[in-house]
């Protein structure tokens, strides 16, 4: 048997630090005598599912997406259905199926469990038959991804900029969900649809959701005011976000979700959807990467630990740059 072939693709506008670096990084700890490494860089939107796209067709082992939610959104998307696996290396904005995989933000955290080679059949969903693999959102959550991606700047400092500019002003809607034979009606602030337990930036949406369930976990937050709003927000940080009234949660194979036309996001990135929607899970349909050590989700140690991770690596990362512009 020969050498298993993995294809890097690197978006070079996503997250900070050089791109040189991640080849690097890569090569170092995947290349050796049972691996070897072809990178591609993307050169403009739908760039990364044709190099996807060209990997399934040349029988590689692996994809690695080396990018933010958008980027991995586009090379999952290409090798959903097929037996090549796809491995993660975080440089976006929120990261939240990085996160979700326990990859963090650390792109050595990340090539070690690649380097594992853990493969999983896991899920994925569409909305209007558009593929997700984090979460489809509507209303608050999508007026913000709209917000965001106006921005020159990217980054979490944008994307608070861009959620408390959206705030205070916006207005919940209507909505009707259709699932298993039955309708509710709801005025609400957001509904989030999720593959994965969260945005990104460890906001948990829906902390118990699964890539392995063959199921969505709809998240409905009810209309509420800005200041009962403003507690869901806490209570998403810390993992306890299912406990609060404005709060309900279902899990569904498939949903009809009616609402008025306008916008709405896949894996974060704005889109505009007519106003009925059809969301389906599709079990087992993209192979990935997964450590074989994530442990169980619990509210407020596992986001402690996730922070507290997050803040050292950061620290550390400026302090390595800091001392060698010194040098």
């Amino acid at each position: 048997m020969g050498r298993k072939r993995y294809m890097l693709i690197i978006n070079p506008i996503s997250g900070t630090g050089m791109v040189s670096d991640v080849e690097r990084r890569v090569r170092r700890a995947l290349e050796g005598e049972e691996r070897e490494v072809t990178v591609c860089r993307s050169e403009g939107p739908g760039d990364c599912a044709r190099l996807a796209r060209e990997a399934v067709k040349e029988h590689y082992y692996a994809v690695i997406a080396a990018g933010g939610d958008g980027t991995v959104n586009e090379v999952a998307g290409a090798l959903r259905g097929t037996p090549v696996i796809l491995g993660i290396i975080p440089r976006g904005s929120g990261n939240g199926l990085a996160r979700h995989l326990d990859l963090s933000i650390d792109i050595d955290n990340a090539l070690r469990i690649i380097a594992l080679d853990n493969p999983q059949a896991c899920d994925y969903g569409t909305a209007n038959d558009q593929p997700f693999f984090c979460t489809f959102g509507l209303g608050f959550d999508a007026a913000v991804s709209q917000a965001f991606a106006s921005m020159k700047h990217r980054g979490l400092k944008s994307y608070i900029r861009a959620v408390f500019g959206k705030y205070i002003k916006y207005e919940p809607k209507e909505y009707s969900i259709t699932t298993g034979g039955r309708t509710i009606k709801v005025k609400a602030f957001l509904i989030a649809v999720c593959n994965a337990s969260q945005y990104g930036n460890n906001a948990y949406i829906a902390p118990d959701a699964s890539l392995r369930d063959g199921l969505l976990d709809i998240t409905i937050i009810h209309a509420g005011n800005p200041l009962t709003r403003a507690i869901v927000g806490v209570d998403m940080l810390t993992g306890y976000i299912k406990r609060n009234v404005l709060v309900q949660t279902m899990q569904v194979e498939k949903a009809v979700i009616r609402h008025e036309p306008g916008p709405a996001h896949i894996d974060g990135d704005p889109i505009m959807m007519p106003d009925t929607i059809q969301v389906k899970c599709h079990p087992g349909q993209l192979r990935l990467f997964v450590n074989p050590e994530t442990p169980e989700f619990r509210p407020l140690l596992t986001p402690l630990k996730s922070f507290h991770f997050d803040f050292r690596f950061r620290f550390n990362s400026l302090m390595t740059r800091l001392f060698t512009r010194k040098l």
